[in-house]
């Protein structure tokens, strides 16, 4: 691996903090901010693959698979959820509404 000199200027406060952090990461300064350079680029790439590949997505062939998938194909035993997990009638959900399925139409008024 080649290496090179970057002279960087940060902060005091927050090089105070990258000491901090690499101490109790029981790493050198200077792999901590190669660990955390290579993870932002890594980052960035990432993004930048999902954004490229969705614009080239077929949503209504997407739509189509996902159609399919299951059909003809029951579930085999050990397929379910642990007892635990499974959802529970009137449970809500994450956003502190209950699920469209769950609901039950209001009683009309005489």
């Amino acid at each position: 691996m080649r290496r090179s000199n970057f002279a960087l200027r940060l902060q005091s406060s927050l090089l105070e903090e990258l000491r901090k952090a690499a101490q109790l990461e029981g790493v050198a300064l200077n792999q901590l901010i190669n660990v955390a350079v290579a993870e932002k680029v890594s980052a960035l790439r990432t993004e930048e693959y999902f954004r490229e590949r969705g614009g080239r997505a077929n949503r209504a062939e997407t739509l189509r698979i996902l159609e399919r998938a299951g059909s003809g194909n029951p579930p085999l035993e050990g397929d379910e959820l642990p007892k635990e997990l499974r959802k529970k009638p009137g449970r809500k959900m994450t956003n502190g509404r209950t699920s469209a399925s769950q609901r039950r139409p209001k009683k009309k008024q005489l």
